[in-house]
């Protein structure tokens, strides 16, 4: 059993902060070997070693054996070594020469104090990092304890503080010290001067892990939850998939009369969360999606660039688009396409507009083809008229010629 004082306080301590016993006397040997150099202000090659039968830090300045000293402070010859300690002394080797620590005075206690700290908060910060970098995403229970410029700096069971920043928070919560909080981890800061843990309100993380709490069959992975959107305070989507036929998972998630959702709800301070059932087919799923809206129906318009063109009924176009566009919004991030809401007005008037452009387009086409056909007809005519007038001329050039024959015949014949 450990009758050392000192050595019982670094075990206290050690169990309190959550670090090695091992961590401490480090440090404690550091704050005692900074402490010193600061005292005797020399160029020896000091060292500290913590005795843990005594309760002391023991103090050396260590020196190397040479053949030729050039360097008396931190090396001694041979020919002294084998002096001081025999032939068994040899080049290379070194010598620890014990210095007083009982000298260095209130001055040298006050840094090897703030030494201590300093290396043991290292240390803490260094396991709260390990620790809770594995388990981001998780949901924890927190405790208010103060405010700083908007953000909430709680703290978790464990006395470890976390920090709830402002941009993490709902929009429809307040706090006040002293409340209970429940907040995803959002993540582990390393270097961070303040509370090293991030929390989160606003995550879909949250809105996952409480499913995960609510509903059994989410739970053991018969319903699988397929993504999650959320406007924290306001809005939320739910995509749920079911690996057994007979189990409904939109059903499942609601509960016997919607108490699973409703404690879910009562948890995010009033959100309104929409369930809607994941599938395969992307028409089928942005159907879904767009709920609690009813959809006419839904068009790809490009599969490459994921665009689909949806049409509601006239009464049913502000529904589906929701509040400032939340709906479609939610909807088009659940799913991953880019959607375009018309109304059946809308689109009946898309319709006869192409329609319309369509008349117009043949109408000018058989414009343009009578304009040919009557200017094919004028030039048959010329032509005709051009034909005719030759062979009018032929013929009279023939007769001209016959008439001035025949009387030829008559005087020779005279």
């Amino acid at each position: 059993m450990t009758t050392n004082p000192l050595q019982q306080t670094i075990e206290a301590l050690a169990k309190e902060k959550g670090i090695e016993p091992e961590v401490i006397i480090t440090a404690i040997e550091d704050a005692v070997l900074t402490a010193s150099r600061k005292y005797y202000k020399t160029n020896e090659n000091l060292k500290t070693r913590f005795n843990p039968e005594t309760g002391q830090v023991d103090l050396f300045a260590v020196k190397h054996i040479v053949e030729q000293v050039t360097d008396p402070a931190v090396e001694i010859s041979l020919a002294e070594a084998h002096e001081l300690y025999g032939t068994e002394a040899e080049v290379d080797m070194e010598i620890e020469f014990p210095k007083p620590t009982d000298v260095l005075g209130r001055i040298a206690a006050q840094t090897a104090k703030q030494v201590i700290f300093q290396k043991v908060r290292e240390a803490e910060r260094e396991n709260i990092f390990e620790e809770f970098n594995q388990r981001i995403g998780e949901v924890v229970n927190a405790t208010v304890k103060r405010f700083e410029n908007g953000d909430i700096v709680a703290e978790l069971n464990n006395r470890i503080e976390a920090l709830l920043p402002r941009k993490e928070q709902s929009r429809a919560e307040s706090y006040n010290p002293q409340d209970r909080v429940r907040a995803v981890i959002k993540g582990v800061n390393r270097s961070a001067k303040g509370p090293q843990i991030v929390l989160s309100r606003t995550d879909p993380a949250l809105l996952i892990k409480l499913f995960e709490q609510e509903v059994p069959e989410i739970y053991d992975g018969t319903v699988m939850i397929r993504g999650a959107v959320r406007e924290a305070g306001d809005r939320a989507k739910v995509a749920v998939f079911s690996r057994e036929r007979d189990v409904d998972p939109v059903g499942a998630c609601v509960g016997m009369k919607g108490t699973r959702v409703q404690a879910i709800i009562r948890e995010l301070r009033g959100e309104k969360i929409d369930i809607v059932e994941w599938s395969e087919d992307p028409v089928l799923f942005v159907t879904n999606a767009l709920s609690p809206a009813k959809v006419q129906r839904v068009s790809i318009v490009d599969d490459r660039e994921r665009v689909m063109e949806v049409v509601v009924e006239d009464k049913q176009l502000s529904l589906a688009i929701g509040k400032k566009g939340q709906n479609v919004r939610l909807a088009a991030k659940l799913t991953g396409w880019r959607i375009d809401i018309k109304s059946e007005e809308e689109k009946r008037r898309e319709v006869e507009l192409q329609f319309a452009g369509l008349e117009m387009a043949v109408a000018s086409s058989d414009e343009t083809d009578a304009q040919g056909d009557l200017t094919t007809g004028q030039d048959s005519q010329a032509v005709f008229a051009d034909e005719t007038s030759e062979t009018a001329a032929t013929d009279v050039n023939a007769g001209e010629t016959t008439e001035a024959r025949e009387p030829a015949h008559e005087t020779s014949d005279t």
